[in-house]
């Protein structure tokens, strides 16, 4: 009788526990249900016909876009062709920099380290830091002690690994197409300052304070770097993940959303991007046939809906970091790619988002604080004819529509 009981209970509880749940979320009722509901499976959103926003949309945008727009309760208020697979461009970052954020804590920092092994073979082995200097690494190599032979070994990732899938050879020239590296001075911008250029840097310096010494340097894969047995001497730390996390949504930077990428997932030594998908299809997001291929967006394989990007900025509002999440994001009017749009509008300062822009793709996605409370915004457009000017026009449109 008692087991019966019990697969009563239970069975009572999986048919009602979904609707007390969305109960307390819709009503905010304990700020607790809140981050329990960002982390489940649930995913409380549901649609209602509002005539005026399809109406909009319809007038404003061509079949080369997609369009979502989820109000503050939760409803989809309009959408068009939002099951349709895009490329995003710098919109994969919304999801990176959140993952990011939910692996560390705000103020923690990468580490560059200087190791020494039991047998005197000294190794740097660093996470990415993007504002790494020649100076950082100079600071390390001077606890160094003397020794008739001095052996150091700089642990960097594999060549093969440099760039992601989908970067084209073109991205690959530019700055905002650097290579993707563990020891990288400035992060990469300059083609000048790579391994090998450290690695000089090294040895002129430690031939200057010890010119007895014969002295090694060598790169080893970091693949092949095994950190037991190995004694921690001294670390430069990187800006805070807060910090980072700003760099790379306000202002778009592609190495840094790849190294912190990297550093949270664990995946210094591979491209790979399943983690990501995964962790968004644990939350119930819809991710069907979509292709994640870098934490950036520089990639010209990823393909996204702006159903799953406005579904996911729905829920992050739940999320215990939101506020930190929201305050990164480009601001319409006053910073990042956002500062010099809608400066002489309403919409200056309301509008906290993020923008992508490739050759024939342009996406904006955030959120919009209209007078009754902040809508969710899902905009792509891949076209050979893309029109940001459109969407700007639209976006100002969207503040002065009357909630329905």
């Amino acid at each position: 009788m008692k087991l019966k009981k019990l697969l009563l209970i239970l069975f009572f509880l999986s048919i009602f526990f979904p609707y007390f749940f969305k109960y307390f979320i819709t009503n905010n009722k304990l700020k607790v249900f809140n981050h329990l509901y960002f982390d489940s499976p649930f995913n409380f959103i549901d649609k209602k016909v509002c005539k005026n926003y399809d109406l909009l949309v319809k007038n404003s945008f061509d079949n080369s876009f997609s369009v979502s727009i989820i109000d503050k309760n939760g409803y989809i208020i309009t959408e068009y062709n939002q099951n349709n697979l895009r490329i995003p461009a710098s919109n994969i970052k919304l999801f990176s920099s959140a993952y990011v954020l939910n692996k560390y804590k705000n103020y923690d920092t990468l580490k560059t380290s200087l190791y020494k092994s039991h047998n005197n073979k000294y190794f740097i082995i660093g996470s990415g830091d993007p504002d790494l200097l020649i100076p950082d690494i100079e600071e390390l190599i001077s606890h160094i002690k003397y020794s008739k032979k001095i052996k150091l070994s700089l642990v960097e990732v594999n060549n093969e690994i440099l760039w992601p899938k989908g970067w084209t050879n073109s991205d690959k020239l530019f700055s905002y197409g650097s290579p993707i590296t563990s020891l990288a001075i400035s992060s990469n911008d300059n083609p000048n300052k790579d391994i090998y250029t450290v690695s000089k840097r090294v040895l002129s310096y430690l031939k200057t304070k010890y010119p007895l010494s014969d002295i090694d340097i060598s790169i080893v894969d970091r693949e092949k770097f095994n950190s037991k047995n190995v004694k921690l001497l001294k670390e430069v730390n990187s800006n805070t993940i807060l910090s980072l996390i700003t760099l790379v949504n306000a202002e778009s930077h592609n190495f840094t959303a790849e190294i912190l990428f990297k550093n949270a997932s664990n995946t210094w030594n591979q491209n790979e991007y399943n983690s990501l998908k995964n962790w968004l299809n644990n939350k119930g997001l819809p991710v069907e046939n979509i292709i994640i291929s870098d934490a950036s967006g520089l990639s010209r394989n990823n393909l996204v809906t702006t159903k799953l990007i406005s579904s996911f900025l729905h829920k992050m509002k739940y999320n215990k970091n939101f506020e930190i999440y929201n305050s990164s994001l480009s601001i319409a009017g006053i910073r990042g790619t956002l500062a010099n749009k809608l400066n002489n509008s309403e919409v200056k300062g309301k509008f906290f988002g993020k923008t992508g822009t490739l050759s024939n793709v342009f996406a904006i996605s955030g959120y919009l604080y209209k007078k009754d409370g902040p809508i969710t915004v899902s905009i792509i457009q891949n076209s050979s004819n893309i029109s940001p000017n459109k969407v700007f026009k639209f976006l100002n449109n969207l503040y002065y529509l009357e909630d329905c």
